[in-house]
């Protein structure tokens, strides 16, 4: 039966995609903060940490002392509770009141977080500034049952997400003008890319725009907006002018997934591929030795190895050359391979200098 080879295709054509500025940058200082705190969740059935987790008993201990309840650690059985890491990121000019998606993950030896609610937690910079504090139900994007040693699970479970959990109680500042100059930094740094930019500012409102360097725009702050609320404005103007971004030719394959990722400026030199498989089958048959009736033997259990071996068979192709990922992807399917076997394919034709791209293997 015939296999036909599915890629993923992404195909970026200069002449139909525009992309605006704010898709493709940010202005430099608008830097979020990630925090972190240490917290617990309540309220679970059965699937929270053990006693070796001697950290959640300690932490339970030490809640429990400020509500004015003394128990020895010994006698806690805490199997509804669990400690967790609560992570997130606040983002830039953010102010007191605002609130932030939160993410918990299980620091113990917890099965599952689903129906937990984590304790309020403080969370802190790496500066050890408090900038929130998080609180809420447990989200959790799984499932999981046990029973008699049988266990039936679906995604993770000892990892969830609190929407909105986090309250802002620090505001972040930032910095986006020094002497009414502005940088913008693009997210992957490409020098035609950052030239386009300076040049669609520059045609837009003069400010002398600059491409420092492939990932670095620099400009200057017209007069006439060298305000607060006029920078801002100007700033509104800059972020929403579309340009064409130039992409490199790449080839992303994660071999975990057996995933390949071909872009639209990818091209293959004229090239042979003969691909073919070496098949080894081993099977073991026993075979078991029955002595004569009123004799002393005893009965002999052995097994019997057999070796198959075998050569897929395979011919040569021939590709004249694809320019397009069309192409590519009609003439790997002539060779009647699985995915898997494209991604070393890609990896011989980078060796033999047929592939025009970067291979990036993840």
């Amino acid at each position: 039966m015939k296999k036909t080879i599915v890629l993923l295709m992404i195909l970026v054509q200069m002449m139909f995609s525009a992309s605006r500025i704010k898709d493709l940058a940010y202005v430099q200082g608008m830097r979020g903060e990630q925090v972190i705190g240490y917290g617990l969740v309540v309220g679970l059935n059965g699937t929270g940490d053990s006693q070796r987790s001697t950290f959640t008993v300690q932490s339970v201990t030490s809640m429990l002392k400020r509500f004015g309840i003394t128990v020895p650690q010994g006698d806690l059985r805490l199997r509804n509770v669990a400690a967790v890491m609560v992570t997130t990121t606040i983002p830039a000019f953010s102010k007191e009141g605002g609130v932030v998606d939160v993410t918990v993950s299980s620091l113990g030896d917890a099965t599952g977080l689903q129906g937990g609610t984590l304790l309020s937690t403080p969370l802190s910079a790496m500066s050890g500034a408090v900038y929130a504090s998080a609180q809420g139900p447990v989200s959790v994007g799984g499932m999981s049952a046990r029973s008699n040693g049988s266990e039936v699970r679906r995604n993770h479970t000892a990892a969830g997400r609190i929407p909105n959990g986090a309250i802002i109680e620090k505001k972040l500042d930032g910095s986006i003008a020094t002497n009414w100059k502005v940088s913008i930094v693009l997210w992957q740094p490409d020098f035609t890319t950052a030239t386009r930019i300076s040049n669609a500012v520059n045609g837009k409102i003069p400010s002398g725009a600059i491409a420092v360097d492939a990932s670095t725009v620099t400009l200057d702050v017209p007069s006439t907006y060298q305000t607060p609320g006029k920078l801002t404005e100007f700033l509104a103007l800059i972020e929403v002018l579309e340009i064409v971004p130039d992409v490199s030719a790449k080839v992303v394959i994660n071999e975990k997934t057996g995933t390949v990722v071909i872009g639209g400026n990818v091209t293959i030199l004229p090239v042979a591929i003969s691909h073919a498989g070496l098949n080894i089958e081993i099977q073991q048959v026993p075979v078991i030795s029955q002595p004569p009736a009123f004799s002393k033997g005893t009965t002999v259990s052995t097994q019997m190895s057999t070796i198959t071996a075998g050569v897929d068979s395979s011919s040569v192709v021939a590709i004249n050359g694809a320019a397009t990922v069309q192409e590519i992807a009609k003439a790997l399917n002539s060779l009647h391979v699985s995915p898997r076997d494209i991604i070393a394919i890609f990896q011989a034709l980078k060796e033999a200098g047929a592939l025009k791209a970067e291979l990036v293997i993840l």
